[in-house]
């Protein structure tokens, strides 16, 4: 028994646990909110960012309006730290960091805090679930948030969409993101296209392209979704005919995706015609990657 309570604390105090530590109502909320009452108030330079944000972009514009709100009504919200590793007096945010950046274009000298004892894997735990929960990250962060704690912590898909009051499918179609080429996560980070653009380039055999399409012909979801369908071939070998056989009907591509999320691979499935037996491929672009499939097929074992 002790044993395994051990274990569990290996993985952070769980997700429930570390949500009540995290009140997400906007810093900006309406003067009736009743605010939290903060354990201290903190200089602002003595508090630092966590290296483990899970959120990369602050948008200029975003942090004005902040500011400015912050200006007429203060922080309503305390943010969140904990005592800063080796050095005394200093705080590392835990969540809460637009809201000290903009602090610092109101001019404040102090921000409103709660000083919390968290670990190092509970500050990426909270990190994630108050960025989440704020829905202020964009499609690829929260993807990769939530690789971050199935990866890092063993959290799985339905304890995250459980804990986090979201669909398992929610999490499945976000994780499937991070299988597209960089340059066109990029275009997703950058608002150039939505998750929904996105999510219909996973299956696309040239999904570079087709996102620049997009973006140039100001496509709608649905275009997109017909200009990334596969295109039949004139000519085949018969060979090739028998071996890709029809295009592949919806159950077989959520499959695909289903696959490429657990192992962060592109997996593409193709069936006999007709018959029961047929091809898995897992496509690889690092041997860290090909590293990681190993440890994958070997724990499975």
């Amino acid at each position: 028994m002790a044993e395994k309570r051990e274990m569990r604390r290996g993985l952070g105090r769980g997700l429930s646990a570390l949500m009540s530590d995290v009140d997400v109502r906007p810093a900006e909320a309406e003067a009736d909110t009743t605010p939290r009452t903060p354990d201290r108030m903190i200089p602002i330079e003595k508090l630092f960012p966590n290296k483990d944000q899970p959120r990369r972009t602050f948008t200029p514009d975003q942090l004005n309006e902040l500011a400015e709100s912050i200006r007429v009504k203060g922080i309503i919200q305390p943010i969140i730290v904990r005592p800063r590793p080796g050095s005394e007096g200093e705080f590392e945010i835990v969540a809460g960091e637009r809201r000290w950046r903009a602090a610092q274009m109101a001019q404040l000298h102090e921000v409103p805090a709660l000083v919390r004892e968290f670990d190092d894997i509970e500050v990426l735990e909270v990190a994630i679930i108050e960025n989440i929960q704020r829905a202020d990250l964009n499609s690829i962060e929260e993807a990769a948030g939530y690789k971050q704690l199935m990866n890092r912590f063993g959290h799985t898909q339905e304890k995250i969409a459980e804990a986090l009051g979201k669909s398992r499918s929610h999490i499945a179609n976000l994780l499937r993101l991070l299988n597209l080429p960089e340059s066109v996560q990029t275009m997703v980070v950058e608002g150039q296209l939505t998750a929904g653009h996105a999510r219909t380039l996973v299956t696309a055999e040239n999904p570079e392209e087709v996102a620049k399409e997009i973006v140039r012909r100001r496509l709608s979801v649905r275009q997109a979704e017909q200009l990334a369908k596969p295109q039949p071939q004139k000519e085949q070998s018969p060979s090739r005919t028998s071996l890709a056989g029809s295009e592949k009907d919806a159950d077989t591509r959520a499959l695909e995706g289903d696959l490429s999320a657990a192992v962060g691979m592109k997996v593409a499935i193709q069936n006999q015609p007709g018959q029961e037996n047929g091809k898995l491929t897992i496509s690889y672009r690092t041997f860290e990657e090909l590293d990681k499939l190993c440890a994958i097929l070997s724990a499975a074992r």
